[in-house]
C-alpha cells in the first residue's frame, strides 16, 4: 500500500537522501568518543535540564503502531534541530530511545553519563546514541550547531519534540 504523506513531508527514506545528497560529499565520519581511559558508570552527573536556545522541527514521523506488538504507539521521527551558541539540549536519557545524530554544520559539546570528559562532535561526524545512556548537549562555539536526528519514538512519549 503506497504511504500517504501531508503536504512539505517526505518520506524518511527521501529525507534522508535528500539531506545526505546536499549536505555531505562523502560519507560521514563517526563522532567523536569518549577516550577509553575515560569510560566509567556515573563519570557525569545529570547536567542542565530545560532546553535554551534551540529548535526542534519536526521533519517527518512514521507511525509505527501497524506494525503491531512492541511497535504499537511508537514513531519513527525526523528532526532538524538548531542550538544557537551558548544554546543547550537538556538532559536526557537513551535508554529506551534509539537515535542518530548528524552534525551538519558546526560544533556541539556532549556531556555523557559515561564519560569523565566532554566529547566535541564536529559537522560531517554522526553519533548513535541507545541503552545505558544519559547526556546533555551545549553549543559552546560562536556559529549554530545544526543537526539532524532520526530517532524511534516509544509509546509513553506523547510529546512530538521529546529531546
Amino acid at each position: 500500500m503506497p504511504q500517504k504523506f501531508t503536504a512539505g513531508r517526505l518520506p524518511l527514506g527521501l529525507a534522508t537522501l535528500g539531506l545526505f545528497a546536499s549536505t555531505c560529499a562523502t560519507v560521514p565520519a563517526f563522532a567523536g568518543e569518549c577516550p577509553a581511559d575515560q569510560v566509567a558508570a556515573g563519570a557525569m552527573p545529570p547536567g542542565e535540564t530545560a532546553p535554551d536556545g534551540v529548535t526542534d522541527d519536526v521533519l517527518a514521523s512514521i507511525d509505527l503502531s501497524s506494525k503491531g506488538g512492541d511497535w504499537k504507539g511508537s514513531a519513527l521521527r525526523f528532526r532538524k534541530l538548531v542550538v544557537q551558541p551558548g544554546g543547550v539540549v537538556p538532559w536526557h536519557s537513551h535508554e529506551v530511545r534509539p537515535a542518530n545524530i548528524l552534525i551538519v554544520e558546526g560544533s556541539i559539546t556532549e556531556y555523557r553519563s559515561t564519560c569523565k570528559v566532554p566529547i566535541e562532535h564536529k559537522a560531517g561526524e554522526v553519533t548513535a546514541e541507545f541503552g545505558e545512556l544519559a547526556h546533555w548537549w551545549k553549543n559552546n562555539s560562536s556559529k549554530p550547531a545544526v543537526l539532524y536526528s532520526a530517532d524511534i519514538l516509544p509509546p509513553m512519549s506523547k510529546d512530538d519534540h521529546a529531546m
